[in-house]
């Protein structure tokens, strides 16, 4: 190994304090570990004596158990007095000094009450009851807010918010917990003079300059007209309401997040003698000084909501202290206040603790540094934490800058860095371990060619390659480009959207593929020997679980649950949105509010009791209304008889019992906890519906006892989407995992699919800023951000950018076999995995050089199934190897789009006398066998029908069609699809002889139903106007036989059925004449007009008999 000096080294050199920068997969865990174990063979020190620190409970419970595998490995080769220090380790292995940073805290703490200044006997609050104490003092100070609202919280309650938003008090409730979580920063925020009103009426006026064009755009129905056209009606609207500047800044606020302001459209002329250029940049110069306005009225709210949060805050540090509880913050600073505070604490810990070694250090927050460092330092009158320096041979820190993503939880990189040039100045010395036994040599090359020139320091981590240790895989791909099947919107262009909604079938199949067709292996740790891909082995990571206004994982988990694949939503945040939640929580409303006909109603029609419309209906006609406690006797039918009785009996002694008692008792009567195994996905839903009850029983024991209370706390749970799902599989049991990076980071897997394709590199808004000397940490509250962070914005900005490549870094190297990343075939793919973008893509020139790739299925030529057929697209990339060893996957090679099926084990009921019934099986297979070829029959389709109009678009070739004019056109006329929806529809009402007031009635009345304005219905009825007085159409008028918007069908020689309808055709002396009525510019340019001439010319002969002596596009 290329690190092996420096792997040496931690094991020997024990007299030095050591900073180990140690890449993925590289074994630091192992490597601290093994300077434990030296320390302790050396009898240098007991094991009782050396802080052990990590990052999780669960990392610190692994730590414990490889460090008693070493040391009993070690005892193996000890020498006798080796031998007894080590036996001595292992007898105080379980009440050592290995875990957590808070778990440490607690623990001195509870020695040191008084000195502390905390009750002695606290507990620890955890998430469920933080949030509780929370949202008891949030109660109370928004009562009192809206009662008498201050400045801030008014100026937020007036502001509009979409249907996807959290509303105002959601938005103060989120600030409120900001900045509870960080209260040790109690500096007050900058908040400037501000002359808001003038401010705000400049925009305004702004505005209304843009919105004065409106009326001179010669064609209104373009992109740019209506933009303009929309700012006037704002500014019209502005003008009617109340003018004070509250108000105002609410109406501009909503405004400025229209999609107006991206709306361009084609051509140059906006009105006659005025560019449309000119107006676009007078429209986006308003845009720019309507959102500094709202910027500086942000940051001028930010600093208003955080001091009128500030008693928010107390109440939670009071709630807290009555119920006699701390949370994970108050460890923190209590311990650190006790240390740096009381000379003689610092002694004892630092007499007592003779070693000091961290792991994760880049995962570490200011005041976990401060703590463990003055533990460390040589000097206890040193309370300083910057001048403390760590004793020779005491510190031991181990952790990896690129892996540093928590900057939310306070741990930044710059902090990290600085603690670095601290401990290096102190004589401290850095040692790098590179040699990664984790992925293949193909995807750690991947890896070090991504990341290696997005990480060159400064304020982002510096890189240092990683070096394999395992070898290849030459029998199939390493790095696989999975494309996103379908990318197309409703205007064929690549849309972010369709990406998002076809991935997750990719990704699906693409698990369906590796688990059941493939015959890939992959590794496991600690096993010599290659094993089948099984469900367990795949891990599918997303950089976030919510997007703008849904869960993210939704549709991965619906795509896996279609296939029959079992899988685990690790900490998803969609518990309330599953099917049986709703279901239960929907019963709960009903259990306790026998009144709401409507909770009642959706109770019983829903899966627990699964009574059908006609019942229900049928019960309501002739009995009235369907309430719980009404007299039942002698009512029908009896399924809703019984279960309006099994709602009413559980609601009269809803107070009598325990919550998760008449929980319990309602799936027991409802005989739920089959219903729900059954299904797909049975086990992560039962478990689901378990969780409830266990969150009644948590509910109880924090004190509360009402039914209602536990239902309103479901309801708000709900509409905050708060919970998340139940966790079903232990770590090494069968389930495809779906996590987050975040909740990923330390573990690994044998296959990495790398979801969430479209997730932004970085936000738009600066997320922090930290100024330890002001005791400030800025960040948006309620969406506003302060001043401190738009100072600095880009520079924040730049490092929230870094963050996320980070983040994107640490998804790859979770990689063991086999690492799949997203791909689009039409453009490469921008958002947060953009970094890999270097990798996975081709230069152009190579694109579409794919080979066939071993172990893969035949690929064909294309990586997207819906790219339009008039799309000239870059060079996209073909399926296939390709030269940098990347293997572009064929979405045609996956099963996609799979329905839902019926439940996975509803086969096993067939049971006779507790054992299987061979004769109810046999009947079954029967079914199946039969129901399986029906569906697959039905599947194919006995006839084909087709449109002219696709047919010709797909098929646009043969010689061009004859073209005559109506009428001259003029360069203002209007354009577009409701324009030429218009005229086709006064050219199949209008008589063809009609005058032009008749045609100007006709195109009126037709004009209000489309919605066109005045001008565009003018000019529809000089376009008929024009083309009535064409020579074709009064030859029309005078036919005997002249049919106008004609319906037809016919066969094709492939057996297709065409369809389609005629503008109009008219029979003279030899035979038809065909006239299809066209609003384009150019008509005679589209080749597939003539091909759909040519299909109305053949379908009319089949039907007539006749010829079709003339087929005519009419400009019109």
């Amino acid at each position: 190994m290329k690190d092996a000096a420096a792997r040496q080294r931690i094991r020997t050199d024990l007299a030095a304090n050591l900073i180990v920068e140690a890449a993925a997969g590289t074994g630091k865990t192992t490597e601290l570990v093994s300077r434990i174990v030296a320390l302790v063979r050396s009898g240098a020190t007991s094991l009782d004596r050396i802080l052990a620190v990590t990052f999780t409970d669960l990392a610190a419970g692994e730590m414990k158990l490889r460090l008693r595998s070493e040391l009993e490995s070690a005892r193996e080769t000890a020498s006798t007095e080796e031998r007894a220090h080590l036996t001595a380790a292992l007898a105080r292995l379980e009440v050592a000094p290995i875990g957590t940073i808070h778990s440490f805290c607690a623990d001195l703490l509870r020695e040191r009450p008084v000195e502390a200044r905390v009750d002695p006997v606290f507990e620890v609050a955890g998430p469920d009851e933080q949030q509780r104490l929370f949202d008891q003092a949030f109660e109370q100070w928004f009562q009192r807010m809206v009662a008498d609202p201050p400045e801030g919280v008014r100026r937020l309650l007036r502001r509009k918010t979409r249907f996807y938003e959290d509303p105002p008090r959601e938005l103060l409730r989120r600030a409120g917990i900001d900045l509870a979580e960080h209260r040790d920063f109690d500096g007050a925020w900058r908040r400037e003079p501000l002359e808001r009103r003038a401010l705000l009426q400049g925009a305004a006026g702004r505005l209304a300059e843009v919105g004065a064009m409106a009326k001179r755009a010669q064609r209104p129905e373009e992109w740019a007209a209506q933009s303009v056209a929309e700012i006037d009606r704002f500014v019209a609207e502005l003008e009617r309401m109340p003018r004070d500047e509250d108000a105002l800044e609410a109406e501009l606020h909503d405004v400025a997040r229209r999609r107006l302001w991206n709306w361009r459209g084609g051509g140059k002329w906006f009105a006659q003698g005025l560019e449309k250029q000119s107006v676009l940049a007078l429209r986006d110069a308003a845009k720019a000084e309507l959102d500094y306005a709202l910027s500086m009225c942000d940051a001028d709210l930010a600093a208003c909501l955080r001091e009128e949060l500030r008693p928010l805050c107390d109440a939670y540090e009071e709630l807290k202290e009555r119920a006699g509880c701390l949370d994970f913050l108050d460890l923190l600073l209590r311990a650190r206040d006790l240390v740096r505070g009381d000379r003689s604490v610092r002694e004892e810990l630092q007499g007592r603790f003779t070693h000091v070694l961290v792991d994760e250090f880049q995962d570490t927050d200011p005041l976990q540094a401060e703590i463990l460092l003055l533990i460390a330092a040589g000097d206890a009158t040193e309370s300083n934490w910057r001048k403390a320096r760590p004793k020779p041979g005491k510190l031991f820190v181990v952790g990896d800058p690129k892996q540093s993503i928590y900057r939310f939880r306070r741990a930044d990189i710059a902090l990290y860095e600085d603690v670095k040039a601290l401990l290096l100045a102190g004589g401290a010395e850095l040692v790098h371990l590179t040699t990664s036994f984790r992925s293949l040599p193909e995807i750690q090359a991947a890896v070090n060619s991504a990341f290696a020139p997005r990480m060159q320091g400064g304020t982002q981590a510096s890189y240092v390659p990683l070096d394999h240790y395992r070898a290849g895989s030459p029998g199939r791909p390493a790095v696989i480009a999975l494309p996103a099947p379908r990318l197309y919107g409703d205007r064929d262009r690549v849309a972010n959207f369709q990406i998002e909604a076809s991935y997750p079938d990719a990704a699906a199949a693409f698990v369906e593929f590796l688990l059941r067709k493939s015959g890939w292996t992959v590794s496991e740790r600690d096993k010599p020997a290659p094993v089948p891909v099984e469900a367990r082995h795949v891990c599918l990571l997303f950089k976030r679980y919510r997007g703008w206004d849904s869960d993210l994982t939704r549709d991965y988990v619906r795509a896996l649950e279609a296939r029959r694949i079992p899988h685990v939503l690790v900490g998803g945040r969609s518990y309330h949105a599953r099917e049986e939640v709703q279901a239960l929580r929907t019963a709960a409303l009903a259990i306790e509010w026998p009144d709401d006909e409507l909770s009642v109603f959706a109770a019983l029609r829903g899966p627990l009791f699964a009574l059908g419309d006609d019942a229900l209906l049928l019960f309501r006609e002739r009995h009235g209304k369907l309430h719980p406690l009404r007299k039942l006797e002698g009512l029908g039918p009896p399924d809703v008889v019984e279960a309006l009785a099994v709602l009413g009996k559980l609601h009269l002694r809803r107070n009598r019992r325990p919550i998760a008692e008449t929980l319990s008792l309602l799936l027991k009567e409802t005989r739920a906890h089959a219903g729900i195994a059954i299904r797909p996905a049975g086990e992560q839903a039962l478990q689901n519906v378990l969780r409830m009850v266990e969150l009644a029983r948590k509910f109880e024991a924090a004190g509360a006892s009402s039914f209602r209370a536990f239902v309103d706390r479901l309801e708000d749970e709900a509409e905050r989407g708060e919970a998340s799902e139940a966790p079903v599989v232990e770590e090494g049991t069968e389930g495809v995992r779906i996590m987050s990076v975040h909740r990923a980071k330390g573990l690994e897997f044998p296959v990495v699919i790398l979801c969430d394709p479209c997730a932004p590199a970085g936000p738009r808004t600066p997320s922090r800023l930290v100024d330890p000397e002001r005791r400030v940490w800025a960040m948006p509250l309620a969406g506003c951000a302060p001043l401190e962070l738009m100072a600095e914005k880009e520079a924040l900005l730049q490092r929230d950018r870094e963050e996320v490549v980070r983040v994107a870094y640490v998804a790859a190297t979770r990689a063991r076999d086999l690492l799949v990343v997203p791909a689009t075939g039409d453009g490469e793919l921008q958002g947060w995995l953009e970094p890999l973008n270097a990798v996975v893509y081709p230069a152009p020139t190579e694109r579409r050089q794919g080979r066939p790739a071993p172990g893969c299925p035949p690929f064909g030529k294309e990586t997207v199934l819906d790219r339009p057929p008039n799309i000239l697209t870059q060079l996209p990339v073909s399926p296939g190897l390709h030269d940098s060893g990347v293997v572009w996957w064929d979405p045609r090679a996956l099963d996609l789009e799979k329905e839902m099926e019926g439940g996975v084990r509803s086969h096993d009921l067939l049971v006779e006398g507790g054992a299987p019934s061979e004769a109810a099986a046999r009947g079954h297979r029967e079914w199946a066998a039969r129901r399986a070829q029906a569906i697959e029959s039905g599947q194919r389709a006995s006839l084909r029908v087709e449109t002219a109009t696709a047919r010709s678009t797909a098929e646009p070739g043969g010689t061009a069609a004859q073209l005559a004019t109506a009428g001259a056109r003029g360069p203002t006329r209007p354009r577009g699809k409701r324009f030429g929806s218009l005229v086709h529809a006064l050219l199949a009402e209008a008589p063809l002889t009609a005058s032009a007031d008749e045609i100007a009635r006709l195109a009126a009345a037709q004009g209000r139903l489309c919605g066109a304005p005045p001008e565009e219905v003018s000019a529809a009825a000089r376009a008929v106007e024009a083309a009535l007085r064409h020579p074709l159409l009064q030859r029309a008028a005078n036919s005997a036989d002249c049919r106008r918007e004609e319906p037809l069908v016919h066969r094709l020689a492939d057996g297709t059925i065409l369809e389609g309808v005629v503008d109009l055709a008219f029979r003279e002396e030899g035979g038809w004449t065909l006239v299809d009525f066209k609003t384009d510019d150019r008509p005679d340019s589209q080749p597939q007009y003539g091909a759909q001439l040519r299909l109305y010319a053949a379908a009319i002969e089949a039907a007539t008999g006749e010829k079709v002596t003339s087929a005519v596009l009419l400009a019109v």
